[in-house]
C-alpha cells in the first residue's frame, strides 16, 4: 500500500514537474522568442502593417477601405459579409466573397450595375470610358472582399477623373499610379498591383503641394 502511494506521489510530481517546464517552455519562453523576433526583423508587418500620414495610423496595407470621395482612386467593390457602426471605414466585420455562380442573375446585375458606375464616374470632359475599357476587379470583391490593392489597368482608368476633380495635370497623376505599382512578388507570384490607400495618400499630398 505504502509502494503504491509513493509511486502515485512520484507520477504526480513527475507529472507536475513536466506541465511546469512545458508551460515555461511553450508559454513563456517561446512566445517571447517568436516575438523578438518578429519585432526584430519584421517590425512593420508584426505590428499590422499600418499606414501613417500626417504622424497618425490610417490604416493597413492589407485591409482595403471604402467611402473615399470621386476626388480619390477607388477600390475594388467589398464583398464581404455583415457591417459594423464602430468603424466606419472598414464596413464590413466578416470577410468572404459572395458566393454567387458565375450564371447569378444577382451577380450579373451587380456586375452591371457596377460597370455602369465605373463608366459614368470616370468619363469627364475629353475622355470617356467605355463598358470594355472597365477590367474585372472594378466590378467584382476579390475572395476576402477586402483586398487593399487594385489593378494598375483600373487605377489608369481612373487617372482622368481624378485629375480633373484635384486640378491636377494628367501627366501627374499617371506618373503617380506608375510610380505606386507594385510588381509580382518575387518576379512570378500573383499580378501587378496598385494599393489604394498609398497611393491616395500620395494624391492627396500632391494636391496639397499645388
Amino acid at each position: 500500500m505504502n509502494n503504491s502511494v509513493t509511486n502515485t506521489v512520484r507520477l504526480l510530481g513527475a507529472g507536475l514537474r513536466a506541465l511546469l517546464v512545458l508551460t515555461l517552455v511553450t508559454g513563456v519562453i517561446y512566445p517571447l522568442v517568436v516575438t523578438g523576433i518578429a519585432q526584430g526583423l519584421f517590425h512593420d508587418k508584426a505590428n499590422g502593417s499600418e499606414i501613417k500620414a500626417d504622424g497618425k495610423v490610417v490604416g493597413s496595407s492589407l485591409i482595403g477601405q471604402q467611402g473615399y470621395s470621386l476626388k480619390y482612386f477607388q477600390p475594388r467593390p467589398a464583398g464581404g459579409l455583415g457591417t459594423n457602426s464602430v468603424n466606419t471605414q472598414y464596413k464590413l466585420i466578416l470577410s468572404g466573397a459572395t458566393n454567387l455562380a458565375a450564371d447569378s442573375k444577382d451577380l450579373v446585375k451587380q456586375v452591371e450595375d457596377a460597370k455602369a458606375k465605373v463608366v459614368k464616374d470616370n468619363s469627364v470632359p475629353g475622355y470617356t470610358v467605355s463598358p470594355a475599357q472597365v477590367p474585372a476587379d472594378a466590378v467584382t470583391s476579390s475572395g476576402s472582399g477586402l483586398d487593399p490593392a487594385i489593378s494598375p489597368e483600373y487605377a489608369e482608368l481612373q487617372v482622368h477623373r481624378v485629375a480633373a476633380k484635384n486640378n491636377l495635370p494628367v501627366a501627374q497623376v499617371e506618373k503617380l499610379v506608375k510610380d505606386h505599382t507594385q510588381g509580382r512578388t518575387l518576379g512570378f507570384m500573383g499580378e501587378p498591383r496598385v494599393n489604394v490607400l498609398e497611393l491616395n495618400i500620395a494624391l492627396k499630398d500632391l494636391a496639397a503641394k499645388q
